[in-house]
């Protein structure tokens, strides 16, 4: 993922509420949302490594990774995708789970990583050294930086997820998925320097980024209740932005 808002504990029914923007390249091989044949995951797959960006299992857990956007950086290590679906795959709680990855996450490329179970949620990045923090309720957002830097796209998602819980919304993810495939780019005096260059980052400073070699892939909301009930909400798009299709899956806990 590139793009993330999420509210934490902050809606009546929700206990999580996730919206957020994979950018790819279009060339890289990945499957539509699924329930995977060969673990208790759902979730779209990349199809190059064999993990996933977002997922969600029967029970109500939730991973989401975001890369860190650093040209200098020579991207080593296992795959961060991995960090989803081993968290979903494992035992462990969030808690658990935080100790445990943050020992070893010098050992993944430049990941973020956000993992959510029935009572706890947890950041944890390894650049510029690993860390884990725990996540306290209220809207959140997270990109290719640490998390919730305040670049211009970033603010932007978080506030319209905050309008939609002040509006009462429970089900209509209709304005979040509108928020998502917004392609207005930031204020020239908003830009983060990244050092990608000025024109790069006016293209990437857009929630939804088209283009026919890169660009957005997919635009997922999770929706996960108090009692681990949920569903997960995905659509997906072809070089130039072409609409890809839609998959909803719903689960019930126990």
């Amino acid at each position: 993922m590139c793009l993330i808002a999420f509210a934490w504990q902050a809606h009546p029914r929700w206990r999580l509420l996730l919206a957020g923007n994979r950018d790819e390249y279009h060339a890289r091989p990945s499957a539509p949302l699924a329930r995977w044949s060969d673990a208790p995951v759902i979730a779209g797959r990349d199809l190059e490594a064999g993990g996933t960006w977002l997922g969600v299992d029967p029970q109500g857990r939730c991973g989401v990774v975001t890369n860190v956007r650093d040209p200098r950086d020579p991207q080593l290590g296992s795959s961060r995708g991995w960090l989803v679906s081993d968290w979903l795959r494992g035992g462990l709680d969030a808690v658990a789970h935080a100790r445990a990855l943050q020992a070893r996450a010098e050992t993944y490329r430049p990941f973020n990583l956000l993992t959510f179970d029935a009572r706890h949620a947890f950041y944890l990045g390894n650049r510029p050294a690993p860390r884990a923090q725990a996540v306290t309720p209220g809207v959140h957002g997270l990109s290719n930086a640490d998390f919730n830097t305040p670049w211009p796209k970033t603010r932007v998602l978080m506030a319209r997820l905050q309008a939609w819980l002040d509006a009462g919304a429970e089900e209509d993810f209709t304005p979040l998925f509108a928020a998502l495939a917004d392609e207005q780019p930031a204020p020239e005096h908003e830009l983060p320097d990244t050092g990608i260059g000025r024109e790069r980052e006016r293209w990437l400073s857009a929630a939804f980024i088209r283009g026919e070699a890169y660009g957005t892939r997919s635009s997922t909301v999770v929706a996960i209740d108090h009692a681990g009930n949920g569903c997960i909400v995905e659509r997906r798009f072809g070089p130039g932005g072409r609409a890809g299709g839609e998959t909803r899956i719903d689960w019930t806990a126990g």
